[in-house]
Parts: structure tokens; C-alpha cells; sequence
């Protein structure tokens, strides 16, 4: 562990995608991730509500949500390590009684409540009394849009953002993983938003999921943030739980 405080637990390398560049510096944005040399993807180390030296409060304080639903949807996830620091992040319910959020974000939640965690990506499902989903959208490039996260003092943060990109490439996450997509957008996120979802700014409805970001691409002003789009999100959802699991979740 590094002395700033982030953390990194090396993944099992993988291929490159053929459009890596040269350094690739990626922080997971929420408890905890790992770390691929060579394309160097580091993970950042579970934030604390202990004050600033462990964290930097990213976003602003919410405003209300533009859908009844997905303010209904929204989960943020928070708990305590050693009695003493607070790791955090966010969810969104996805099907009735279904949430899903970073795989990364395990720790947040019941171990009898988690159903799936996908291998390929950064996704874990699990179980949740909410019912209500939100709308899902297709994302546009050049689309407005809103991710959401939890502050380490348990409030809702927001941060306004524009859609850059539909498929950039990310590191796989194993050896055999399959190369990740992702969409990726411009906005003063970061930590406490990882597994929150991202939003089309006009309808409210949820475009994907975040994961990560960098701090050195030079199409971003601000940070470039990565998320799953929701059509992937999905997808590992009805690859991973059974359908009687689905049915009798509702």
C-alpha cells in the first residue's frame, strides 16, 4: 500500500487492447479494486468519513431527482472497516427485488444477499426488498448526462457530465476475461460513485453503470469516468442469475 492511500491488489495479467495507450492509469471508484501492470490499472483504497486526508469529496450535493423511480431506485452502500473508516458506494435496482453494483463493492453488502458476480466485469448483483426500476435508456454521444454517488457522509452527490464514447476498450480482468466496453463521460466523479448509475440529464432514465476513471485523458476537462452501458448490464444479469431466480424475486 502506498502512503496516499490507494491500494492495489494485482489481477492476473492479461492481453492489451489494441488501442492501449502508452500509460493507462485507472482508479476502481469505490472500496476497493486491483491492479494491471503494463497498461497500469490501480485500484483506489476504501475512502474514510475520517476527514480529507483520506479522501476527496467529488460531486455536489444532489438535487432532486428527475424520475419519481429512480429516486426510488437509488441505493447508496456504506460500512465500516476495523470500527474505524468507512468504505462506501452506490447501487440501482435493475429488476424487482434485484440491485446491482460494482463487484468491487462486495464488502458493502450482506454476503447471504449477494447472487452473482459477473467475471468478465465489474458488476455484482444481489438481492434487495426495493421493487420499483427505473427507465433505461440508450446512451448518445454528445448526450448530457448525471452520474450519482454516495458522499462519506452518507449524503446523495451528483455529478453533470457529457457523454464522449460508446466502446472504448478497458483491460480485461483475468487472463481469459473478455476485453471490457465502456462508455465513458466527462464529469467531477470519483470515489463513492462506483456501481451508482448514470443518467440522461433530460429523462431521467439510466444509461449505465459506473466503475472507474482517469485523471489522463486529454478529452476529458475535468475526469473521464467509465460505466457499463445498460444493454451489457443486462445482459450479465439474465447470463448470471437463473430465471426461476429472476421470477421469484418479484
Amino acid at each position: 500500500m502506498r502512503f496516499g492511500f490507494r491500494m492495489a491488489a494485482p489481477f492476473e495479467r492479461g492481453p492489451l487492447p489494441t488501442k492501449q495507450p502508452a500509460r493507462l492509469t485507472m482508479r476502481i471508484t469505490g472500496a476497493l479494486a486491483g491492479a494491471v501492470f503494463g497498461g497500469v490499472l490501480l485500484g483506489l483504497a476504501a475512502c474514510s468519513s475520517d476527514g480529507p486526508t483520506f479522501s476527496t469529496v467529488v460531486g455536489e450535493d444532489a438535487k432532486p431527482m428527475h424520475d419519481w423511480r429512480l429516486e426510488q431506485a437509488f441505493m447508496p452502500l456504506m460500512t465500516k472497516d476495523m470500527a474505524v473508516f468507512e468504505s462506501w458506494g452506490a447501487a440501482v435496482v435493475i429488476a424487482p427485488n434485484i440491485g446491482v453494483t460494482n463487484a468491487h463493492n462486495e464488502n458493502l453488502l450482506p454476503k447471504d444477499a449477494i447472487l452473482a458476480k459477473s467475471r468478465d466485469y465489474d458488476l455484482l448483483f444481489f438481492r434487495t426488498d426495493r421493487i420499483v426500476v427505473p427507465p433505461f435508456g440508450t446512451p448518445q454521444v454528445g448526450e448530457q448526462v448525471i452520474a450519482y454517488g454516495q458522499g462519506f457522509k452518507g449524503d446523495t452527490r451528483e455529478a453533470d457530465g457529457v457523454l464522449l464514447g460508446l466502446s472504448d476498450l478497458v483491460i480485461p480482468r483475468c487472463r481469459n476475461c473478455r476485453s471490457q466496453h465502456a462508455l465513458v463521460f466527462d464529469a467531477a466523479a470519483g470515489p463513492g460513485f462506483s456501481g451508482g448509475p448514470v443518467v440522461d440529464a433530460r429523462s431521467g432514465a439510466v444509461v449505465g453503470i459506473t466503475f472507474g476513471y482517469r485523471d489522463d485523458d486529454e478529452r476529458a476537462k475535468t475526469r473521464l469516468m467509465y460505466a457499463y452501458d445498460m444493454d451489457l448490464v443486462l445482459s450479465e444479469l439474465h447470463a448470471l442469475v437463473p430465471r426461476q431466480n429472476l421470477s421469484q424475486n418479484r
